[in-house]
């Protein structure tokens, strides 16, 4: 008998448990997340009835797997551009309820004496809502089209990737043992600068990766392709002090901007659901149902804590942030449960050996309860805010209307010229000192060493001199160049001259951190005067603002990049998923941008434009024919259109209306017809001596073009072979034809073969 390894066999108890209860919770129409900690509670030791793991530790290495699929999926559903469509709102809102939320875990953990760790990641457990839970409570409800529900998801959204800092946040502390700003400081500017450049870097590469190898991206070679980017970026977060997890999270945001990104999601799915199930059956084996009898008290409180804080703090949040009472309370009731970050936190806590054993599956056991408990409170919310309401002073009423009424005006105001100038400014310092001192790093630490072996000391920091300055070159001068002749700049440039002065100070300002960068260069390589540092700055600072050369570059940098961001909405636009970004600017006269499908019984089928004169008869026109995965756009009149075709059309409102309901009725009237008189039939016709078809062709015979039959073959009078039939060949005499056609057209057939010839 073969030895099976205790990973397997424990594998198999895990799946088996895992399949049994997600068709449980599958019937009880509950979330599969809790049945998958059922799972794993029945293959833990602390179930003695059935069968138990026997290497945790293999298991455990599985969980962390589990916890970089879903990182990495929940990058791929994640969008930098989608974060800052968001609004002021949901910004507001979540950072509100966030860090509300951290004080009320640590409160609770303080008030039952627990250690500072314990206490700190039961704060950030307690602040993350259930995005999975919320999002299935309200598509059972039928909520998905409130008004609430839309800023609900978009308070998830960004509470995912505030998630995604706070374990970062919570690893250095972790690592450090304490909470000094410094150390605290220091971590975040980290966290910015490997943030900026991963985003840029890879926005820039990979896309151009991607599109090189696209024909020979088959399905099985994107997965392992997406996964090694993953995987690969897990090693590289964790070698530079990140979470392995913060690492897959970033690679999955970067391929979400990409055109591959909808397909790499659907493939990475099953991987992400088998280890994912995993990870969370990982959680239920921490359940010990003893600890949890014994810190029932603290499950009780924090349950309370949630459902309290969320109601009372989240709602103030979304209220500060100037939405209705109503809005902001059913918004506050909705957001009342813990679920996936809450696992991962935890398991951080529990990997980095800084949290307590007991809090694992306390925090498992409050996520049970509050998820059950998910429906209910959004439906409290109605009778909650009839009750406020009626009880609520009428000052106090008073001063939210204003307040609310006060906040949409305020953000409903246009971005001042100044504004618009300064954070744009500040968007490209950011980025181009964080490419620029990564050029730096890499060129110093990496070249430059291999130049002195190569070349020898001198030598090699001359040429590594050049080579980095050359590097730096198109960075540097983007950094000066950039919005210095923008629309904003101009415009406050001829509004007044006190304009003057600020503006050629953050000019001045851009040109002294550029010049920062050389003089370092210069002093690192060859110790020379600070004066002398700052003339050959000066003069490399002019040549870069003059260089055509450098100019041409710069710009084919940023324009590559802001293509790749973009290359997904632009292929969406091209084939019809997207309405293009003038469809919006066509609101302004009245106008509006409106897909129509040719159905496949339209007469309009197969008709050229100039035919059908659309805008003579109802005043719109045609921008777009989308046919599959072509578009014709401003087609002429030669272009025909076809059944499936998705017409792009503008005009107005009454416009569209009445092209819409000419579409719908422009059909050959075959859609009503009597589809059992359209079934076929096989039939054999025998042919007599006085058969008008005898000695003649099939083709002359008319069988298929006016009787719109069809001979499948022709069985010989003299041998009785059947034969295939020959077109050109004439018929004789006791020749048997099978003809297939349908019942009335077969008729027809055999009245004229059997008539008499005169």
């Amino acid at each position: 008998m073969s030895h099976l390894a205790p990973l397997i066999s424990d594998l198999a108890l895990i799946l088996i448990c895992a399949g049994v209860m997600t068709l449980i919770f599958k019937k009880l129409k509950q979330p599969l997340v809790l049945g998958y900690i059922v799972a794993g509670f029945m293959a833990s030791p602390h179930f003695e009835i059935t069968p138990s793991v026997t290497d945790t530790s293999n298991i455990q290495i599985w969980s962390d797997i589990g916890v970089i699929f879903l990182l990495f999926a929940l990058g791929l559903e994640f969008s930098f551009k989608k974060l800052m469509k968001v609004g002021g709102s949901a910004v507001i809102s979540a950072c509100a309820i966030i860090l509300s939320m951290i004080v009320v875990g640590v409160f609770v953990g303080w008030c039952f004496g627990w250690k500072q760790m314990d206490c700190l990641y039961l704060g950030g457990m307690l602040a993350m809502s259930s995005t999975t839970i919320i999002y299935k409570a309200f598509d059972d409800m039928g909520l998905r089209q409130q008004r609430f529900a839309g800023l609900v998801l978009s308070i998830l959204i960004l509470e995912d990737i505030l998630a995604i800092v706070l374990m970062v946040m919570l690893s250095t502390i972790a690592v450090s043992q304490n909470f000094e700003s410094e150390e605290m400081i220091s971590s975040i500017l980290k966290l910015i600068f490997f943030l900026v450049l991963w985003f840029v870097v890879g926005i820039y590469l990979i896309p151009l990766f991607l599109k090189r190898v696209r024909k020979m991206m088959s399905d099985e070679t994107l997965l392992i392709v997406s996964l090694a980017f993953c995987f690969g970026m897990v090693v590289l977060a964790a070698q530079v002090g990140f979470s392995p997890a913060f690492g897959a999270f970033i690679m999955g945001s970067i391929l979400s901007e990409t055109i591959d990104s909808e397909r790499i999601e659907k493939l990475v799915n099953p991987v992400k659901d088998l280890f994912g199930a995993i990870f969370f059956v990982s959680v239920g084996m921490m359940v010990d149902p003893a600890m949890i009898v014994k810190y029932w008290g603290p499950i009780v409180a924090i349950v309370i804590a949630i459902l309290l804080g969320q109601t009372i703090l989240g709602t103030g949040g979304v209220l500060l942030s100037g939405q209705p009472l109503k809005i902001a309370m059913q918004c506050g009731f909705s957001l009342t449960q813990i679920g996936e970050f809450a696992f991962i936190i935890a398991s951080l806590g529990v990997s980095l050996k800084v949290t307590s054993d007991f809090l694992y599956p306390v925090v498992v056991a409050v996520s049970v309860i509050t998820t059950f408990l998910t429906p209910y409170m959004i439906r409290l919310s109605g009778p909650a805010y009839q009750l406020v309401d009626r009880l609520l002073p009428v000052r106090w009423k008073n001063l939210i209307t204003r307040y609310t009424s006060s906040s949409g005006a305020q953000n409903a105001n246009v971005t001042n010229y100044w504004r618009k100038l300064l954070v744009a400014i500040v968007r490209i310092i950011v980025i181009y000192v964080v490419l620029s001192i990564a050029v730096t790093a890499f060129s110093l630490h990496f070249i430059l060493p291999l130049l002195k072996a190569a070349m020898g000391d001198l030598w090699g920091r001359i040429i590594g001199a050049v080579m980095t300055t050359l590097l730096l070159a198109p960075f540097l001068r983007a950094l000066i160049m950039k919005k210095n002749r923008s629309i904003e700049f101009k415009a406050l440039w001829a509004d007044s001259r006190f304009n003057h002065a600020p503006l050629i100070s953050l000019i001045l300002l851009r040109v002294v951190i550029a010049s920062m960068f050389i003089m370092y260069l210069i002093n690192y390589l060859f110790r020379a005067s600070a004066a002398l540092g700052v003339g050959i700055a000066l003069l490399l600072i002019i040549f870069m603002i003059f260089s055509r050369f450098l100019k041409k570059q710069s710009i084919a940098l940023e324009r590559t990049f802001v293509q790749n961001l973009r290359s997904k909405d632009m292929h969406k636009e091209y084939l019809g998923e997207k309405q293009p970004e003038y469809a919006g600017n066509l609101l302004d006269r009245d106008l509006h941008l409106s897909d129509l499908v040719v159905a496949a019984e339209s007469l309009w089928s197969g008709c050229t434009l100039r035919e059908l004169d659309f805008s003579r008869k109802y005043g719109v026109y045609v921008a777009s024919i989308i046919r599959g995965a072509h578009r014709i756009n401003i087609p002429g009149g030669d272009n025909r259109i076809y059944p499936g075709d998705t017409l792009q059309v503008i005009g107005t409102d009454e416009q569209l209306a009445e092209f819409a309901a000419q579409a719908d009725k422009v059909s050959d009237g075959r859609e009503e017809e009597d589809f059992e008189k359209r079934e076929m039939y096989l039939k054999q016709f025998a042919l007599t001596a006085d058969s008008p078809f005898v000695g003649r062709s099939i083709i002359d015979c008319g069988i298929r073009n006016v009787y719109h039959c069809l001979v499948v073959g022709v069985e010989s009078g003299h041998d009785g072979n059947l034969h295939t039939p020959d077109v050109q060949a004439s018929l004789l005499k006791d020749d048997v034809l099978w003809v297939v056609g349908e019942a009335g057209n077969l008729k027809r057939l055999f009245d004229a073969g059997t008539a008499v010839t005169a």
